[in-house]
């Protein structure tokens, strides 16, 4: 099996990011994208992903505010437990091989500890954003339909 498999989808050997920013029942916002760098690990590539993901829930947090709307919480679902712990514990936790990862991607770590984003663990099984980055199909490809775009009678 080709390597490139376990975390990039495009064959230049980049990953995807996929997000769905949600609002009570339903998707507010979606993103899907090809990542522009190269990714040496799943754990960069979802650093990658997060940091997209991050910085549109910081500018829609603001926006609602700005509209008079407080957001009380964001909480951000990730499936990589690795990805997790450098998101929350930054370079206090980086070993040896996760050092190639870019600083540029601490900036998740810093808005984890003002405050503005809580990151939780989600199972695959029920990670939405793979609605925006797999092929999926049958009673996968419906769930994730019917929470972004409500249940189709």
């Amino acid at each position: 099996m080709d390597d490139r498999r376990i975390f990039a989808v495009h064959p230049d050997f980049k990953s995807h990011t996929g997000g769905t920013l949600s609002f009570g029942g339903g998707a507010a916002q979606v993103m899907s994208k090809k990542q522009k760098p190269n990714s040496r690990s799943s754990t960069e590539a979802e650093l990658i992903a997060v940091d997209d993901v991050v910085t549109m829930i910081l500018w829609t947090k603001l926006f609602m505010e700005w509209q008079g709307y407080p957001i009380e919480k964001n909480i951000l679902y990730q499936d990589n437990k690795s990805a997790i712990l450098l998101e929350e514990n930054g370079r206090k936790s980086a070993g040896k091989r996760s050092r190639a990862i870019n600083i540029r991607y601490f900036f998740i770590t810093d808005q984890v500890e003002k405050g503005n984003v809580k990151i939780e663990y989600c199972p695959t099984d029920n990670m939405i954003a793979d609605f925006m980055t797999k092929s999926l199909q049958g009673e996968k490809f419906r769930k994730f339909r019917d929470l972004i775009l409500g249940p189709q009678d």
